[in-house]
């Protein structure tokens, strides 16, 4: 893991704010109804974290590889424009969102928790986990969230970013 100075850096030039879904937005519990419906809980202090970010001008993405309407209804009400759903590749279709964000891996910052993420975590600038990841999702990233995923773990990451670039100040006057 980076050393705290060199952590700061890192999260100082990110532009893009990437979020896998299940194990990271929400617990990872999956609850299916008799008629075959899902449902999904996500926390309030992450969908207002990133509301903030987005308000302080960085761009914020979702990348999941299960679909779910869940997850599109709650992108929509976060006002997320991007929710990359049901992907095979987390890396192929990680690589169209940057290219047409048009950002750099240095300038994205990406949580995931599983180890179907761990391509994805290896490019970007600033690697995350919730402290619920997988062991080798845990070992392999940058930075470890203190809470678990669905719990808050999103909002410690924006407050992370947003402190570097000196924007939380900000957030608190709004």
């Amino acid at each position: 893991m980076p050393t705290g100075s060199s952590l700061q850096a890192k999260a100082s030039r990110i532009r893009l704010l990437l979020f896998d879904v299940d194990g990271v937005l929400t617990t990872g519990e999956v609850v299916m109804h008799a008629d075959g419906s899902e449902s999904k809980g996500f926390h309030i202090r992450d969908g207002a974290a990133i509301v903030w970010a987005q308000r302080a001008g960085l761009t914020v993405r979702l990348l999941s590889a299960r679909s779910s309407g869940a997850t599109a209804h709650r992108a929509a009400q976060l006002a997320v424009r991007i929710v990359a759903q049901g992907v095979k590749s987390k890396l192929a279709t990680y690589e169209h969102i940057i290219r047409d964000a048009h950002v750099d891996d240095a300038e994205v910052a990406y949580m995931g928790d599983d180890l179907l993420d761990l391509q994805v975590l290896a490019r970007v600038g600033l690697s995350a986990a919730p402290a619920d990841a997988a062991p080798e999702v845990r070992e392999r990233v940058d930075w470890v969230s203190t809470i678990g995923g669905g719990r808050g773990a999103a909002r410690e990451l924006v407050e992370l970013v947003l402190r570097a670039q000196q924007r939380w100040d900000d957030v608190l006057r709004q």
